[in-house]
């Protein structure tokens, strides 16, 4: 960017001094994260001395309530007996001992940037979220993890980092939130280079608002979360809300092309960005920044380079700064539900909501299996409580007819600028359910619903302490092959795990974004691995036939997880020959020198400079 640019950006941005504040992830993560497992470590489900689950803290709505009928489900379900003798772990204190000369930890100290060469802080930046991942911190080890962790404070410091990197040889991986769920943040076992691990945590400050254009200019390391609390009290939002918005970063959602809840009002990251800065591994006499120029609403000068930025997965180089659309709060916000006799009626009664354009922020269908598990998540009832619910499945099963064993539930957002807008809009959704045999269930089912989506990654956890192994992945699907590809899946699931002698699973899925020509579906499956051999593998060889399935039904490879490396061995099927020999002529191009040698999407890339 040009001083002039420079200039001209601070002319019309109303805060021109930089917002800085501390940041809901720490950049000692071990002080408030779980050094092997999601989230904080004052959240998630236990197994009391009543042999009860509940969910500790009080972060989330369930926050230190006892679940008895979600003890029953794991029971049921996996044949779960609570008598093991687990025993929490402590933080390892043996790591692989870093690949890093002399000369360039010097270079790094005279670079002056906080760095660390600890092992939990390698350790913490050796991995992402994938089953595989999570279970070796519980029960192995990383046969390779970064040799140093580097914090840059700031856009030059990124430059200078990699010029480095290029100078010495090194690779660079870009780290941000950590919460990638395709093995996209952890080292190739075969990289001998020594591997810096980029840390983008303390790049989290605002750098500018713009009132008039309604536009925000963050680092790439500011979470989720706190680019919300910063917003709020200004009057906007971002409006951009994935699962993992608590713990993920900006420069994550850009790198993996990220998708939110609300993305029917703000957008899919692609919709939000205007602008990005990268800084890339190409070098003349300094490494270059890929950036557009003028800060303007479109342009027809295409191809538009900001595209191969997005979905690019930390190979083409690190993103520092991104100019995104904000939107100011709305004025109302309101929840609802509704309850369909099964899930075809449900999603035939989203295509058309998606058809007639009147989608709501949010709005999500489960199946019955997730609709059955999610009310179980759920304390005890008094006598109340307990008769009003058997009230309601009087009346949904014996006056309306639905049976329980396959009923499903969708969830609303609405969000507006004037309460009739929002009443108009949920007059509209409400007589297209009716259209297809759906009952409104009211704002508390919605709210609960859709606050629950942030608790349900730490279920993974407590099954991982009980023999149970859990993941999800996700697809995107025309309409007219939406239900055909839940039930082939499905069926796939129920046929590897009896073949591979899996006794107890559970597989369920949900409809969690609508477009006009189809929607995302999102599945949840989990084994029970006892008497298993080897239950990872064993895992992941029936995920793997299922995104077979998912492809072979007309599934895209993926929504919004991204590639990584879970998912390489598709990328050639689904973008074709031309699509990886683009992608390789830009990777030759921007990084000849194979810095950013993450290995994700095109396994086995090698430089050719």
């Amino acid at each position: 960017m040009s001083d002039r640019e420079k200039q001209t950006f601070a002319e019309t941005a109303t805060a021109s001094e930089p917002i800085e504040f501390e940041s809901a992830v720490p950049k000692i993560r071990q002080q408030l994260l779980k050094w092997n497992g999601w989230g904080y470590k004052d959240s998630g489900f236990h197994i009391n001395d009543k042999f009860l689950i509940e969910f500790t803290g009080n972060r989330y709505p369930i926050g230190n309530r006892e679940l008895p009928y979600f003890t029953k489900w794991c029971e049921k379900t996996f044949d779960i007996t609570w008598d093991m003798n687990y025993v929490p772990q402590n933080l390892p204190t043996h790591f692989p001992e870093p690949i890093l000369s002399t000369e360039l930890l010097t270079a790094i100290e005279e670079l002056r940037i906080d760095h660390s060469i600890d092992g939990v802080d390698r350790l913490f930046r050796a991995h992402g979220h994938t089953l595989r991942e999570v279970y070796l911190l519980k029960h192995g080890s990383f046969e390779r993890i970064p040799d140093i962790v580097v914090w840059p404070k700031c856009h030059d410091d990124v430059v200078r980092i990699v010029n480095m990197c290029v100078s010495y040889g090194a690779v660079c991986i870009p780290f941000g939130g950590g919460t990638s769920v395709s093995r996209a943040a952890c080292c190739p076992p075969d990289e001998r280079r020594t591997i810096i691990s980029l840390d983008t945590s303390q790049m989290n400050r605002i750098l500018w608002i713009d009132r008039d254009n309604l536009l925000i200019c963050c680092e790439s390391g500011i979470i989720g979360q706190d680019l919300e609390r910063m917003l709020r009290p200004q009057g906007f939002t971002c409006g951009h809300e994935p699962d993992s918005y608590e713990f993920s970063s900006l420069g994550g959602w850009v790198a993996t092309r990220a998708s939110g809840m609300k993305k029917n009002t703000y957008g899919n990251i692609e919709d939000l960005v205007v602008r990005m800065r990268m800084v890339t591994g190409r070098t003349e006499d300094s490494v270059i920044t890929l950036e557009r120029g003028n800060l303007v609403p479109r342009a027809s000068c295409g191809p538009d380079f900001d595209h191969m930025i997005l979905g690019s997965e930390g190979t083409l180089g690190v993103v520092t700064e991104v100019v995104l659309k904000i939107r100011p709060l709305p004025r109302v916000v309101k929840y609802g539900s509704i309850v369909f006799p099964n899930f075809q009626s449900g999603v035939q009664a989203l295509r058309e909501i998606a058809k007639e354009r009147c989608q709501p922020a949010s709005i999500r269908l489960m199946d019955n299996e997730q609709f059955q598990m999610g009310q179980t998540l759920r304390p005890q009832a008094g006598w109340g409580g307990l008769l009003l619910q058997g009230l309601k499945q009087i009346y949904i099963t014996r006056i309306k007819g639905f049976r329980w064993d396959q009923i499903c539930v969708a969830t609303l957002l609405m969000e507006g600028d004037a309460a009739a807008d929002v009443a108009v809009q949920e007059r509209k959704i409400y007589k297209i359910a009716d259209k297809h045999g759906g009952i409104p269930a009211g704002e508390a089912n919605g709210e609960r619903g859709y606050t629950l989506t942030f608790v349900i990654a730490y279920i993974r956890d407590l099954g991982l302490e009980f023999n149970v192994l859990a993941e999800s992945f996700e697809t995107s699907v025309s309409w007219n092959r939406a239900l055909s590809l839940c039930r082939n899946v499905k069926s796939r699931v129920a046929r590897d795990c009896h073949a591979r002698g899996v006794r107890k699973y559970f597989i369920s899925c949900r409809v969690t974004q609508t477009y006009d020509a189809g929607c995302c579906v999102y599945f949840y499956m989990a084994i029970s691995y006892t008497g298993l051999e080897n239950p990872v593998e064993t895992y992941e060889a029936i995920e793997h036939a299922a995104r077979e399935e998912i492809l072979a039904s007309g599934g895209s490879l993926s929504h919004h997880h991204g590639v990584g490396k879970i998912r390489a061995s598709f990328y050639p099927e689904a973008v074709g020959e031309a699509g990886v020999s683009l992608y390789r002529a830009t990777k030759a191009h921007l990084d000849p020198h194979n810095i950013f040698a993450a290995g994700n999407m095109v396994s086995g890339y090698k430089s050719k400079l």
